[in-house]
């Protein structure tokens, strides 16, 4: 993609109503730093103008197959256009790409028509912060609010940075912890790097050891806390000060969406982001698959991976970070 395509993509994107922070262009460079896969981005135009865009990546692996994702590694980011012909017109574009690539996978991450969708197994939450920090405490339900203040009168201490490679040492920790690869530390520094201002990192201390960090997502009077995670000392109100942490920046900021993100139904994160008086919304995704072929079912609630769960809980750290990569970067 050329200099000029991606500013007049970033323009649509920002004028879009639908838009997530997940079309934003930086993700086809952030990608290919990240994992080396091949990005597809495709514009859509009529008459000069851009009516649409399409940020889709190509994957191939030899384990979970070769699939083309809009957006992959993203909660949402399907195509996005300012009419259903131009809606059309990349839908087709996509089901095009699928046919050139050789790919056997085509997943549109949005509700869209003429599709097989998967629904009811994850969720988003969000809702909107003010600026009145007393206020956005009484919005907690009573029983994780007592919790929080609990954790407000420790000496656990909230910091605002660019720290990346310290939120991917606890995360990292973290994700072994519940079995789950973790991301290679080059796309933590390409996120920060690709999205600059829009990107950064928030990290609470212990007497100045870090116990939990996320890496978040400021766009369009939102932030997004994305990828974040905590050592087992993090239970003890690490988590909650993290995320409190997050959303009085918000407020300062003059408030706006807290995008809690999405979890599936049934996980501890699902029940955590209730408590906190977040609903849940209902995420579909659009698959276009060969004939007589299902959905995947890539998600650690699948009873086929329980043994590998359990095994990857066992390893040791630095074996986990080293193998995470190769194993996270094909399932987008």
């Amino acid at each position: 993609m050329r200099d000029d395509d991606r500013a007049r993509w970033d323009a649509f994107v920002d004028a879009h109503p639908d838009a997530t922070f997940f079309h934003r262009s930086g993700w086809s460079e952030a990608i290919q730093r990240g994992f080396g896969h091949r990005t597809r981005y495709a514009l859509a135009e009529r008459d000069g103008a851009l009516v649409g865009v399409l940020p889709l990546t190509e994957i191939k692996s030899r384990v979970f197959g070769h699939a083309l994702i809009s957006n992959a590694f993203s909660v949402q980011g399907g195509p996005l256009a300012s009419d259903s012909a131009a809606l059309t017109a990349l839908t087709d574009h996509a089901r095009d790409q699928l046919q050139q690539s050789g790919a056997t996978r085509l997943e549109l991450r949005s509700k869209l028509p003429g599709f097989t969708e998967k629904e009811g197994l994850y969720a988003i939450f969000r809702r909107q912060v003010g600026t009145n920090r007393d206020d956005n405490l009484k919005a907690i339900p009573r029983k994780q609010r007592a919790v929080l203040r609990k954790v407000l009168d420790t000496d656990l201490e909230a910091r605002a940075s660019r720290d990346w490679a310290t939120c991917h040492r606890v995360y990292a920790e973290s994700v072994r912890n519940l079995g789950t690869p973790v991301f290679p530390k080059r796309w933590f520094k390409a996120l920060l790097d690709v999205f600059g201002e829009a990107a950064d990192v928030t990290t609470v201390h212990d007497r100045g050891t870090p116990i939990a960090s996320v890496l978040s997502f400021w766009w369009r009077g939102e932030v997004l806390p994305y990828y974040g995670g905590g050592t087992h000392a993090a239970r003890g109100g690490g988590y909650d000060l993290l995320y409190w942490s997050v959303m009085n920046r918000l407020a300062e900021q003059g408030g706006g969406t807290f995008d809690f993100g999405r979890s599936k139904v049934g996980t501890g994160a699902y029940s955590f982001k209730k408590n906190w008086g977040f609903e849940p919304t209902p995420l579909t995704y659009s698959f276009q698959l060969p004939q007589g072929q299902s959905v995947p079912d890539l998600n650690p609630l699948n009873p086929k991976f329980k043994l590998f769960i359990a095994a990857w809980k066992r390893l040791p750290l630095p074996v986990a970070n080293a193998l995470g990569p190769l194993v996270v970067r094909n399932l987008g």
